[in-house]
């Protein structure tokens, strides 16, 4: 596909759309950080970035584009990590965050409309101070909402909760040509026609760049506790995790841990992790509006775990406590990429009983491979977050051994009847490994809602089914 080479012209075209030359950054005076997301392995530089204020704005500069052919990528937080921001073919990057406004919060309809820039944390403690409850939960708090919509983020809750596509009710969107539409609402129903919100949900800025969004709330639980539960081997944790499913008492979160990790998170974050009595951990929450419940519920988690072989079970029941572990799973990403020279990741989901079999599987793979791997994740809805760390490895022979290592990972997952990622998206760098999984016809269907969507190809082009 080629793209009209960006011009003087243009620069001042999108500058007249705007009327503020403060928000617009050309050539050479484009900040870095615009070339790369979060992981920063994938990196192209954008010809300009404008920092749209309004979804008028969105839509005038996306007319603009469309006409003149130039490729546009619309941005967040950058906090990605499969190059979905990052723009392939230079041209233009929208740059959503400064459209940061709650814009109504609802609560007769327990809905909350946002605009795309609002973080995940401000939104969160936003409706908390008025006792509502946000549930998707993924870890990367400084995510925006449009950022979190267009991956379909999970994150810890979805095992009880589900993910954002399960919270979204409505979207304004600009389409690659300019229009506006608006899909969806506050109805808690809809069997209209195709679910074209859906599409959009997930798609990774591909399809329309989302400007608005209508959010479902539910009242927010008034008790809580966590459980931490350290075990004598990995696989005996992990096969804890179908027990636990089975027995019905749905934890809010089941999350899994090493204690390679937790040393690295107490390292980052200068604290102290509760408990050193095992490598292998469990950490439960449970939530509910009556303490009998929650009782209820952990008291069944706790025997089936101990019936299974753990050391102990340790109820996270002071603050303290409970933040200490909290906060260490929070920063379990950022504190594995402190701990080497560069990484790698694969988010793969398999189904919850192939769980203990995947991580077991990325955990030998290292003699193999040659390269150190660490793991942690969602033992709860099977989705593992699994990281190749370079180290002094040289770049041609981390390129092998990471290419290597990554085509032996998703072809145990597709063994496992697992799909390419559970929640950080396609973007540019997995495309490969997405068409090895699907059949042609899927990947043509794909392909074709693309082209009905953006026939120019010119919003975010190079990613997921290019």
């Amino acid at each position: 596909m080629s793209y009209k080479k960006f011009t003087e012209a243009d620069c001042q075209a999108i500058q007249k759309i705007v009327n503020d030359p403060e928000r617009v950054q050309y050539g050479k005076a484009v900040n870095a950080d615009y070339g790369h997301d979060e992981l920063g392995d994938i990196s192209s530089m954008p010809d300009l970035v404008v920092k749209v204020m309004s979804t008028e704005e969105g839509s005038k500069i996306m007319k603009y584009a469309y006409e003149q052919k130039i490729p546009v990528t619309p941005r967040g937080s950058g906090t990605g990590l499969v190059g979905a921001a990052v723009p392939i073919h230079h041209g233009i990057i929208i740059d959503l965050s400064g459209m940061s406004k709650v814009l109504e919060l609802d609560e007769k309809n327990l809905t909350i409309t946002v605009e795309p820039g609002v973080l995940l944390m401000d939104l969160a403690q936003y409706v908390e101070d008025h006792e509502l409850f946000y549930p998707p939960d993924p870890g990367e708090k400084s995510a925006t909402i449009a950022g979190n919509i267009n991956t379909n983020a999970g994150g810890m809750r979805a095992v009880k909760y589900g993910v954002t596509r399960d919270y979204v009710r409505g979207l304004e969107a600009v389409l690659p040509n300019g229009d506006v539409v608006q899909i969806g609402g506050k109805n808690v129903k809809n069997s209209s026609g195709y679910a074209l919100k859906d599409l959009i949900i997930g798609s990774e800025g591909t399809l329309a760049v989302v400007t608005k969004a209508v959010l479902k709330l539910l009242p927010l639980p008034t008790k809580s506790i966590s459980l931490l539960v350290p075990f004598p081997t990995l696989e005996k944790a992990i096969g804890t995790v179908p027990e636990i499913i089975q027995s019905k008492a749905i934890p809010t979160a089941v999350e899994f841990m090493q204690g390679q990790v937790i040393v690295d998170a107490e390292s980052y974050l200068g604290l102290s992790f509760p408990d050193h009595s095992s490598d292998a951990y469990l950490l439960l929450k449970f939530d509910g509006n009556t303490k009998a419940d929650i009782e209820r519920d952990y008291d069944k988690v706790a025997k089936i775990c101990l019936e299974q072989g753990a050391i102990d079970v340790l109820i996270m029941d002071t603050t303290e406590r409970n933040e200490a572990v909290w906060k260490a799973r929070g920063a379990f990403l950022e504190a594995v990429k402190a701990s080497t020279t560069e990484m790698d990741e694969v988010d793969v989901v398999v189904p919850r009983d192939k769980v203990a079999e995947m991580v077991k599987f990325s955990n030998d793979l290292q003699k193999t491979a040659k390269v150190r791997i660490k793991s942690f994740g969602h033992a709860g809805d099977g989705n593992l977050h699994i990281y190749m760390l370079r180290d002094d490895l040289s770049a041609d022979e981390w390129k092998k051994r990471k290419e290597s290592t990554m085509e032996a990972m998703y072809s145990k997952a597709r063994e496992l009847a697992g799909e390419v990622s559970g929640e950080h998206g396609i973007g540019y760098v997995k495309q490969s490994y997405l068409e090895e999984s699907k059949s042609d016809d899927l990947i043509n269907i794909m392909r074709g809602i693309k082209k009905v969507f953006d026939p120019e190809e010119i919003l975010n082009p190079g990613k997921v089914c290019w």
